[in-house]
Parts: C-alpha cells; structure tokens; sequence
C-alpha cells in the first residue's frame, strides 16, 4: 500500500523495477493495476513472487475454516513462507540497484526486524529467520518503497495514528491476534487504535517502514501539496475505503508545530519548600516547561496549581515523578500543537565581556533578539555594575552586528 501510493503520486513504477534489480526475477514480475476501494480509485502494486506462488496453493487445499470468518475473528490462509535470514536478505539488498545510502536504509530496516522477532521468539539476530517478511515480495516491497522515497527526495514524513483493526491473524507460528506480536513492538511509542474491522491493517512490513521513516505522529502538518497518491489493500472492506494516502508536498514557512501534552495537577496540603525540588526534578528528567500557579480550590483552602509542558513520550515518565514527590492523589493531561519560532544562538562582544543572544526567527525574519540574562549577571558581578547596564550593552552590540 505504501508503494502503491507513492507510485500514485508520481513514481515511476519502471524506475521502481530498475531499482529493485535483481530482486525482480522478470520484467513482469512487478506490476501495477488501478482497482477501486469503498469507491476511491487507487494504485494496487503487484508482485508476482513467493507468497503469491503459496497463495495460490494454498486455495486448492482443505481451508480449516470453510465459511467466512465471523465478527470474532478474521482467518488467514496458513500460507507456509520462505524462512530467510538476515544474512540472506541483505544479500539480496545488495544485488538491488539502490544508491549505497539506500542499501544501508534498507538492511538497517530488516535489522530492527530482526531484532525483534529475535526478542520476541527468544533467539539472536544471527539465527533469527523471518517469515513473511522475508519472503520475496515483501523484501521488494521494503526495498521499493526505500526507492521511491529517496527518488521524491522527502526529507521529512509525518504520520498520522495508526488502525491496526482487529481479530486474529493467521502467521507462520499459528493464529496470533491483531496487532501481531512484532507488528506491536514495531509501533512502540506511536499512537494506535483499533477500529470496528476484524481484520489486520497494519502487517508488520508497513509497521516497520512507518516507524522507520516516521519523524513524527500526528494531525497532517501545515504545507503546500504538490502531489496527493492512494494505495490500495487487497480486500476491498464494505464501508471503508481500504487504501493508504500520502500527501506530498512543501512545509509551510512557518513556525515549527509539535505535539505536546500538558500535565496538572492540584496540590493544597504539601509543604512549600518540596516546590523547588519537584521542578528541578521534573526539568531534569525532560519535562520541556515547568511552572506553578496559585488557585482557590474546593471548600475555599488555597492551593497550587503544577503545569507541565512536556513531549508525549515522557508524560509516564514525568507524571510518576509527580506522584511520588508531591502530595497530589489525581492527575490531568492533555496533547496540544506547540507552535515554535525558529532560535538560534549567537554571541557578541560588549565593554564587559561576552554575551550569547537568543534570536529568534518567523519565516526568516528575526522577530526577537534577547541577551542571556545568566551571561550578563556573571559579567555585572564580575565588573561590578548593574546588570541592566550590561543587558543595554548586549543588546546594542546586537543591533550593531545586523547594521
């Protein structure tokens, strides 16, 4: 589905065969065809390869479910795979036809593969051996959409949560639920739902390109799109158009929009002096903003409100630090876009000393320049003066800089 679209979107799929290589055995061995999903028009890519061979075995012989599966659950062939380990797999990388940086992208992602089938089935790397992902056409898969990423010169992707579905899924090892074991750890740390379908919507090859590419999660960023392309699944789902889109485009000359969350909590019976040990905790450990605001709570006690501005992936860890420093028994949180202006740092010279000045930038203009006020209370101290004199110093030694 994911080279499905972006062949969609404009990728060459000749291009995508000369990639590939030697991995394609013949020039028909990679296709594409136009098929529609729940009404939507998309891109289907095809190989003609192992698994497909095994599929179509596999429809002559006894299916242990006869009928179609029920809202339980959703059955699988139990289609036998070549096994493949990661020594043979990057050979067959290395007689594709990507760029060396391209190479090296395509065995790093089988490694991580590897690594966690190895963790999950309690072997090692060298004598794990993958299963459906290590048949032929899924490696073209990985290795074609490692191409076709590279050939648009995309530098950054942002994805939104995943629906993994539902039911259980037939695999080499026997019927496992959805999401499947290494399809879940692949997807640590990003958002994911399950949806009203008993069916297996994100396989393990599409978990392991998305978090490999994937610098961020979540609502589509700003940008100018140039080109839009849809992917198609195999099952056409009633109801659900069964297709990947990707937008391809331009960020926007803006600030930087980031996920954040927020975490509160209300604290009313703790002694003050723990404040200041709590925020320099809570900052050591990545909390990204940490401030306190005086309340007036339930039955009119005075109290203290603890905001924290945070990355998603460190709130358990932050709000653990909470819960055994402060005395508070309930905590609140929130995801937020946190929009940031473009900073760098830069120093200049003054009577007194040197002094870094933040600069801050939108779309290119400096919007703020502000001397760092721990550089310019050092030199006051030192010299003996007023640290406003200092700040004055900075900031027209600044301006003389950019005249």
């Amino acid at each position: 589905m994911l080279l499905g679209a972006l062949i969609d979107a404009g990728v060459s799929v000749d291009d995508v065969r000369g990639a590939l290589g030697a991995l394609a055995v013949t020039p028909d061995a990679v296709w594409t065809e136009r098929v529609q999903r729940a009404g939507i028009t998309a891109t289907k890519f095809q190989v003609r390869g192992e698994s497909a061979a095994v599929a179509q075995a596999d429809e002559t012989r006894p299916h242990p479910h006869p009928h179609a599966p029920g809202p339980e659950h959703h059955a699988e062939p139990a289609a036998v795979h070549p096994h493949r380990s990661l020594a043979e797999i990057n050979c067959l990388i290395d007689r594709s036809a990507l760029s060396v940086p391209g190479k090296e992208r395509a065995r790093a992602l089988f490694r991580r593969l590897g690594e966690v089938e190895a963790g999950i089935h309690g072997t090692t790397l060298d004598e794990v051996h993958l299963h459906e992902v290590g048949a032929l056409d899924s490696i073209v898969d990985i290795v074609g959409t490692v191409f076709a990423i590279e050939s648009l010169a995309i530098d950054r992707v942002v994805a939104s949560p995943l629906n993994v579905g539902g039911g259980m899924v037939r695999t080499a090892h026997g019927l496992y639920p959805v999401p499947a074991p290494a399809t879940l750890k692949l997807l640590e740390h990003a958002p994911i739902y399950g949806g009203r379908q008993k069916v297996e919507l994100v396989t393990p090859t599409g978990a392991l390109l998305v978090a490999g590419y994937a610098a961020e999660y979540g609502p589509m960023p700003a940008m100018r799109v140039e080109r839009t392309g849809y992917g198609a699944g195999a099952r056409d789902l009633p109801g659900t158009p069964n297709v990947l889109r990707a937008v391809i485009g331009e960020a926007a000359a803006t600030s930087a929009l980031e996920q954040v969350v927020v975490i509160e909590a209300e604290i009313d019976d703790m002694n003050p002096q723990i404040f200041g040990a709590v925020m320099e905790q809570l900052l050591a450990q990545g909390a990204l903003d940490v401030y306190y605001t005086a309340i007036q709570m339930k039955k009119n006690r005075p109290g203290t409100l603890l905001t924290i501005v945070a990355t998603p992936d460190s709130r358990e860890r932050l709000t653990s630090i909470v819960f055994r420093e402060t005395t508070t028994i309930g905590i609140r949180h929130r995801e937020m876009a946190r929009e940031r202006l473009d900073r760098e740092q830069v120093s200049v010279d003054t009577p007194y000393g040197t002094v870094r000045i933040k600069v801050a930038r939108r779309d290119g203009v400096v919007v703020n320049a502000a001397p760092e006020f721990d550089d310019c209370v050092r030199l006051a101290t030192e010299r003996g003066v007023p640290v406003k004199d200092v700040q004055a110093a900075a900031v027209r030694a600044n301006l003389d800089r950019n005249t």
